[in-house]
């Protein structure tokens, strides 16, 4: 029904509800007929509306069952409006930011394969199975300085802080420089490996991981990047509550992406509003 009765649109609503741009305002016409209309707090959640920007439905549960019904009531009456197509005269640059140039795009998932609780609730085994989704920049300066058998610090410092995260329940938290005990990984031979060592500021979350991975390519282009991170992490995030207990293993996968899925452009999680900190992460 979804598909075919419905044009699914999925955004990060921290960005467009701050958008001073076509799309922007045509956002906040959606999502201020609904509960959330404080722009300037979240507005998270799913609605349904209609080409003019008139709000059907809206709801933040996950819940299937009531959003099927409400798809089903609005679809039964609907009728579609005479609405000339919206034509993007702005866009915000702020909050539109595609990869640097020549940069290679690397999905980034992790996963914790055991160690959490039993249970019978649901929503919590799918949590517990969940395998997340992250793209991480590789600037065309880094992939030449990989090529070359060298690893560039700042590529290195960019992974252990914003990637090497458990983000499987939720939002991570991304770690301080000074969070970083241990950094050491080499390229020789265009293999990888290395070690990491991350803790929190007040020593209630940590991970320790080996990594091994692969970089090759050609004319300063990498055309292969595959890097795993192997270890034990241990505490919660503030968004990513309900960690399993005491240490347990954390596994992150990374891997270069072909560009043809629509989610390869969207920026990594750590950059948000923070691009510049983001690529560089000494700072």
């Amino acid at each position: 029904m979804l598909r075919e009765k419905f044009v699914p649109v999925a955004i990060d609503q921290w960005y467009t509800r701050r958008q001073k741009d076509t799309e922007g305002d045509f956002y906040r016409k959606i999502a201020g007929q609904g509960p959330r209309a404080d722009f300037n707090n979240t507005t998270q959640g799913l609605y349904i509306a209609d080409p003019a920007g008139k709000l059907f439905f809206y709801n933040n549960n996950r819940g299937p069952e009531r959003i099927r019904r409400f798809m089903q009531e609005t679809l039964a009456s609907y009728e579609p409006p005479t609405v000339e197509p919206l034509v993007r005269e702005s866009i915000d640059n702020r909050y539109v930011t595609p990869p640097p140039t020549g940069a290679a795009i690397i999905r980034a998932s992790a996963r914790i394969p055991n160690g959490y609780p039993d249970t019978d609730d649901q929503w919590q085994k799918i949590f517990q199975t969940a395998v997340s989704r992250d793209n991480l920049w590789i600037t065309a300066d880094e992939q030449k300085e990989l090529l070359d058998d060298r690893m560039p610090e700042r590529l290195i410092r960019r992974i252990a802080r914003f990637h090497l995260v458990d983000n499987t329940r939720g939002q991570p938290t991304s770690w301080a420089l000074e969070e970083i005990r241990t950094l050491d990984v080499s390229i020789k031979d265009g293999k990888i490996s290395g070690i990491v060592i991350l803790e929190s500021k007040d020593g209630k979350r940590g991970y320790t991981a080996k990594l091994n991975g692969i970089a090759n390519g050609r004319n300063g282009r990498v055309e292969r990047f595959d890097l795993l991170s192997v270890g034990d992490a241990f505490g919660s995030g503030q968004y990513t509550l309900e960690a399993p207990p005491g240490k347990f293993p954390l596994e992150i996968a990374f891997q270069l992406v072909d560009g043809n899925d629509t989610v390869d452009n969207l920026p990594p999680h750590a950059s948000r509003g923070w691009v510049d900190g983001y690529l560089y992460p000494e700072r």
